[in-house]
């Protein structure tokens, strides 16, 4: 369900102190928290499918910076608003990890088309620029179907929602989340973490 079975306790083990560093802050959580991400997405379908039954991706890169361009347009944000953003267009369905969202920020900062507004916190909130606007308008119409593709999503999850379990898997999903992007968890906190889930999905496999 998660890819490689209990993933967790092999990566998490390593020699020495038997400790490795799989899930230190440099690197390893984020990429344990995509693959937890595209593990959720598998079982509920939430990135579609395409023509030969394997899992595609929701958008590609120049299309997501498009689709976060149009909500910055909207309103300025900042890189975890726009997540969620995107998560309530989608009922839940499907929410862009920070490893995607915040270096497509970067590269919309890069080119001119959004820049960076003065704002409380360590958040950076952008807004979009003159030339984001006439961006967004040399390529309205695949915008327009961009969106209507994370609406379209949100739709079909409305009709379809497994709802208690999308509540418990949306709560997991945000304190993962918030702990990720806080990075405050110690090497044996991250390895407690992941023991945890793959308790829960030993037991999710045993259901009948």
């Amino acid at each position: 369900m998660f890819g490689h079975r209990h993933e967790g306790h092999r990566m998490g083990r390593g020699h020495g102190h038997g400790r490795d560093h799989g899930f230190g802050p440099r690197g390893g959580w984020e990429q344990w928290g995509e693959r937890l991400e595209q593990g959720f997405a598998e079982l509920f379908g939430e990135h579609g499918r395409g023509g030969g039954g394997g899992r595609r991706r929701m958008f590609d890169g120049s299309e997501l910076r498009l689709v976060l361009l149009k909500m910055i347009a909207d309103t300025p944000r900042h890189g975890y608003e726009l997540i969620k953003a995107v998560e309530e267009l989608t009922g839940g369905a499907y929410a862009p990890s920070p490893g995607v969202v915040y270096p497509a920020l970067t590269m919309l900062n890069e080119m001119e088309l959004i820049e960076e507004q003065a704002s409380e916190g360590a958040r950076k909130r952008f807004a979009v620029t003159e030339a984001g606007r006439a961006h967004l308008a040399e390529r309205a119409e695949l915008v327009a179907a961009l969106m209507a593709r994370l609406t379209g999503l949100g739709e079909h999850r409305a009709r379809t929602d497994r709802v208690p379990i999308r509540r418990a898997m949306r709560n997991l999903r945000t304190v993962l989340q918030n702990r990720l992007e806080a990075n405050d968890l110690s090497e044996e906190a991250a390895h407690d973490v992941a023991e945890l889930i793959d308790e829960v999905v030993r037991k999710i496999e045993r259901l009948k």
